[in-house]
């Protein structure tokens, strides 16, 4: 399940293979924890989907609390500081950049990628990221000394083998 950042905390934003927020009704869509209940009829459900015992899918059923959770999200994210919230997404290329790097072997272009994209934001905006621009320099400056050094150690790794 993915979140979203807002300045009162992060909030769960489901996915079709993760459980749906349900209300009284504990339906979940397949992969979810609870129990999957059929139609009368024995037809299948949607790939991803269960059936409920009025013929409804889960996601029919939910669709107005999924719309509502989603309004109160966004009304949220409307009143957020947009710095906050760029630089948020930057604290999330940062981590995908670390990650691709971590892996063995190291995922060298998928890092640069990351590391490219948060650079073109950071040093794009510079100043107009508010408190959180000296920090996401900072941390630019950190994973980009990480990505020369893993690269370093992957192809020393390589010509010695």
């Amino acid at each position: 399940m993915s979140s979203l950042w807002t300045p009162d905390g992060e909030h769960k934003v489901p996915r079709g293979e993760d459980k749906v927020p349900s209300g009284d009704h504990g339906s979940t869509l397949a992969g979810g924890d609870g129990p999957q209940h059929l139609h009368a009829s024995g037809g299948s459900p949607a790939a991803g989907q269960s059936r409920v015992d009025d013929g409804r899918t889960a996601l029919d059923r939910d669709d107005g609390a999924l719309r509502a959770e989603m309004a109160e999200i966004e009304r949220e994210l409307v009143e957020a500081p947009v710095q906050d919230v760029v630089a948020n997404h930057c604290y999330g290329l940062f981590q995908l950049a670390a990650l691709h790097l971590g892996q063995s072997p190291p995922r060298l272009d998928d890092a640069r990628l990351a590391i490219d994209a948060l650079a073109a934001v950071v040093e794009t905006l510079g100043d107009r990221l508010g408190g959180t621009a000296t920090s996401l320099r900072d941390g630019l400056a950190q994973i980009r000394l990480a990505f020369v050094q893993i690269a370093g150690a992957t192809r020393s790794g390589e010509s010695a083998g």
